[in-house]
């Protein structure tokens, strides 16, 4: 799923467990499911609980779940840990176990070391091992049987992002009688990059078991199909895939089409406007020192993230002197991610080198350039960050959304601020009004930083009114009812 701004929801009490043989008509399958374990503070009578995840897909999917007869399919988290079924907060949940060797050869290895650099434009090298390949194959198995063994006849399930790219063709095999949806919430590369994939023709074909395959933009669901004719020989008439068997006979019709997702905007906007989170955005810029802009970065700290890019940028106008840290500083939050992998560890060490590289050049007594944040922080202390921002940088060499753009422009009410988007987020085609950029050109970076900081009041307003409303149009439940009313009008062949 695409990352977004940590939020903090309080949770309803452990559940109890639902019986093991309950059917569903309603399924969503990730890779973990919408909750997190808690240790309570009950000294000896200390027991565990959970909490709903943070995150935009469980804020769109979790009332819908509650009013179903639905049920999410997922990993709880914990390695070499069975668990029963169990419900929480009015969903029914069904974990999918996973050992230590799961963890490192299926998640960290092929889905995060293989396929993730591999769909973001190679910025790393991604590296291609049959073992990870094999663990890969067996994990999304246990996935899959795990949704054909609660699926009610005829029951709807949609799968969620790259970790799972085998399981619809695994639930078509065995349950025709089901209407399959997926969606990326990544990028999808084109064929030219796609084709380095040793197992490229079994992703294919994993993910044609959908009725329905959903990407986050036009050219992405334009490179799933290219790819679909270039490397399985399938037919593509518009958006529809059509899927032959051994024998030559098309089996069945596959969808492929964008489907941009969005964020809870009910949640940000009453959050941006509660009298404490407006104050303590203003005790942020009094922290700061009260200085003339702040710029903020957020982002999960990974490298599709551009965050060198824009720390470099912001180093060199210190040094033109075209801002000063008395009058300019940078807030970069960096949350933790994927820390036991090699790319990410290097990755943490090269940023935190520049950031102490650039306060020993520019910091004065009063003055800090770059306040460096690697936290992961609730959604309240977000939205008050957002306010307290001038300017929002988003940096990103490559990314399937972004939501933290859109959560910006959200919480920015009064339509004041401005945002510094890179071109090749999924964002930049719903937000035109900000101020887009190539992260590669430092030149460019730079100049538009510069533009964002000396925006004109209307100018800005007119930007962000724009962007808002966009966003206002689009939320989370926009995304999630326009995937499943099309999914739903798709005519299912029940061979069963």
């Amino acid at each position: 799923m695409q990352e977004t701004a940590s939020e903090k929801i309080d949770s309803a009490p452990e559940g109890k467990q639902a019986p093991p043989t309950r059917k569903h008509d309603f399924m969503v399958v990730s890779n973990r499911l919408p909750v997190d374990r808690y240790p309570s503070d009950d000294g000896e009578n200390s027991e565990e609980g959970w909490r709903r995840s943070p995150g935009g897909l469980v804020t769109a999917l979790a009332p819908m779940m509650t009013k179903t007869d639905g049920a999410w399919v997922g990993w709880h988290g914990a390695p070499d840990e069975a668990l029963e079924p169990f419900n929480h907060g009015g969903m029914d949940l069904i974990p999918v176990d996973l050992s230590t060797d799961d963890v490192e050869l299926y998640y960290e290895g092929f889905s995060n070391a293989t396929l993730w650099p591999l769909y973001h434009d190679v910025i790393a090298p991604p590296e291609f091992h049959r073992t990870w390949w094999d663990s890969y194959r067996r994990v999304n198995r246990r996935f899959a049987d795990a949704v054909i063994q609660h699926a009610d006849h005829g029951a709807t399930v949609w799968v969620q992002d790259y970790q799972l790219q085998l399981v619809p063709s695994m639930l078509r095999q065995a349950r025709p009688d089901l209407r399959i949806g997926f969606f990326n919430h990544i990028p999808f590369p084109p064929p030219e990059i796609f084709a380095q994939l040793p197992w490229r023709q079994a992703i294919i074909e994993g993910l044609l078991g959908a009725d329905l395959v959903g990407f986050q933009r036009p050219s992405d669901a334009a490179n799933f199909m290219r790819s679909a004719r270039r490397f399985i020989g399938a037919s593509v008439k518009q958006q529809q895939i059509h899927v032959k068997g051994t024998d030559g006979r098309i089996t069945h019709i596959a969808r492929a089409q964008a489907f941009p997702i969005s964020i809870a905007v009910d949640q940000i906007s009453e959050l941006a406007e509660r009298p404490d989170i407006i104050d303590r955005a203003r005790q942020i810029r009094q922290d700061l020192g009260n200085p003339k802009t702040i710029l903020l970065g957020v982002d999960r700290l990974d490298y599709t993230k551009g965050i060198p890019h824009r720390l470099k940028a912001f180093e060199e106008l210190l040094k033109e002197g075209r801002l000063t840290v008395e009058d300019a500083t940078l807030i970069q939050v960096a949350s933790p991610s994927r820390e036991r992998v090699r790319q990410y560890r290097l990755l943490r060490e090269e940023i935190e080198g520049t950031v102490g590289h650039i306060n020993g050049s520019y910091d004065t007594m009063q003055n800090t350039a770059v306040r460096y944040l690697h936290h992961s922080y609730p959604i309240e202390e977000m939205v008050a960050l957002y306010l307290a921002a001038d300017v929002m940088l988003v940096t990103a060499l490559r990314d399937g959304m972004n939501l933290v753009a859109k959560e910006y422009v959200t919480a920015r009410t009064n339509n004041t601020g401005a945002l510094v988007l890179s071109e090749f987020t999924g964002a930049a085609d719903q937000l035109k009004q900000a101020l887009l950029m190539n992260p590669h050109d430092i030149d460019g970076l730079k100049n538009t930083i510069m533009r964002a900081v000396d925006l004109p009041p209307n100018e800005s307003r007119r930007r962000m009114k724009s962007m808002r409303k966009q966003i206002l149009d689009h939320d989370v439940d926009h995304w999630s009812a326009e995937f499943l009313s099309a999914l739903a009008e798709i005519v299912v062949r029940d061979d069963s």
